[in-house]
């Protein structure tokens, strides 16, 4: 039994969905992990991680499309302090996921065929983001 930590920064720019599907495999790939659970964290509250669609886009505009209008920034939140994407970029974290677990079998990560690993950025503007992946296993 081993465990294995990589920290992943990924520089955002704007509201969109991420992929980062290859980065994760390529990891996996490198360290030759076999079998065992992958966790991964971000370390924010204003953006997220989604396993979604990776192969047509107008699913990420569809999501973008349905959660800004799920936490709109017109709305007169009180806590605003870093702009008008602060509290409806909270909401989005709230509603989705900070963290993930797969599985991995015989060194392949259990994904579905149209299925990727995104962060959901909810901020309007860049940020650097950071992704740990924690894996346990053999």
């Amino acid at each position: 039994m081993k465990q294995n930590f990589f920290e992943l920064n990924i520089n955002t720019n704007g509201q969109n969905l991420y992929e980062f599907t290859h980065e994760t495999l390529g990891w996996i790939k490198k360290n030759k992990f076999s079998n065992g659970v992958l966790n991964l964290s971000i370390l924010h509250t204003s953006a997220s991680l989604i396993i979604q669609e990776n192969a047509d886009p107008d699913v990420k505009t569809d999501l973008l499309n349905y959660f800004d209008k799920l936490a709109p920034m017109n709305e007169d939140y009180i806590h605003s302090t870093e702009g008008k994407d602060d509290m409806p970029a909270h909401i989005k974290s709230a509603v989705t996921n900070n963290q993930i677990s797969l599985s991995i079998k015989d060194r392949k990560l259990l994904l579905g065929t149209w299925q990727g690993i995104f962060l959901f950025e909810h901020r309007i503007h860049p940020q650097n983001r950071k992704i740990i992946h924690h894996f346990l296993g053999d």
